[in-house]
């Protein structure tokens, strides 16, 4: 498939979405199917980066929230996002897709330090980069981590792979009349709370007119569909139309 309307963008993986069905911290299957579609992305003049989140290890937010320190908590929640991104890596190389695991947190052993310009040299020559350790410090989510690292690249969209099909107005699992919204503006996103990104993220992309797109990863070709422009999912950005 070609014809993608982006030369960069950044893919917003959760740990959640890692696990699939099978029950596992993370399943191969998953792995593998994305790593297939991210494969075809590769092979066009689209370059793609991945954020990828720990919460299928270790969500530090929730420890804390059981008298866990929260800047001891959030360091172990950057940790688990290095294991997924070598995960991530892994089954990229599978693949044949050359990929680079660069951390905020210093482990020079399994990961490159994050340095911005080589960063984007990286995906000059084609390589899919995968940004782990969110942003090396506590108190900020891997959302927020996601938006930083889109801009800092200078990526055009922010894709946002969860299990659901778009944004709803209410919890679709929850309420069987939840209507999906296809388009949104970073204001409406924050005023009725609807649960995105979090709002720092919402911020920041806002601030520098990043879109978001929010989307289902679970169905074969929604990426290629995202980037070619279909509409696969729900847009957040400046205006609603």
């Amino acid at each position: 498939m070609s014809g993608y309307h982006y030369k960069r963008v950044l893919l917003k993986l959760s740990g959640e979405a890692l696990m699939g069905d099978s029950g596992l911290s993370v399943d191969p299957g998953v792995l593998d199917s994305l790593s297939q579609q991210i494969e075809r992305v590769c092979e066009s003049e689209t370059g793609i980066a991945i954020v990828v989140g720990g919460g299928n290890i270790f969500r530090g937010l929730k420890a804390s929230a059981r008298g866990m320190d929260r800047s001891q908590a959030d360091t172990m929640g950057m940790l688990a996002t290095v294991m997924n991104a070598l995960a991530m890596q892994d089954a990229l190389e599978r693949c044949g897709v050359y990929t680079r695991v660069m951390s905020a947190i210093s482990m020079q052993d399994v990961a490159e330090p994050y340095i911005r310009r080589r960063a984007i040299r990286h995906m000059e020559k084609g390589r899919v980069v995968i940004f782990a350790a969110g942003t090396g410090n506590p108190y900020f989510t891997t959302d927020t981590a996601a938006a930083l690292r889109a801009l800092e690249i200078g990526a055009e969209v922010l894709m946002k792979a969860t299990k659901v099909d778009g944004v709803y107005d209410s919890d679709p699992t929850l309420n069987p009349d939840a209507q999906k919204i296809d388009t949104l503006t970073y204001i409406e996103v924050l005023s009725r709370n609807l649960q995105v990104m979090d709002s720092t993220a919402i911020s920041l992309c806002m601030d520098n007119g990043l879109p978001i797109m929010v989307f289902n990863m679970g169905v074969e070709g929604n990426i290629q569909r995202a980037l070619c422009g279909e509409r696969v999912g729900t847009i957040v950005r400046g205006d609603s139309r």
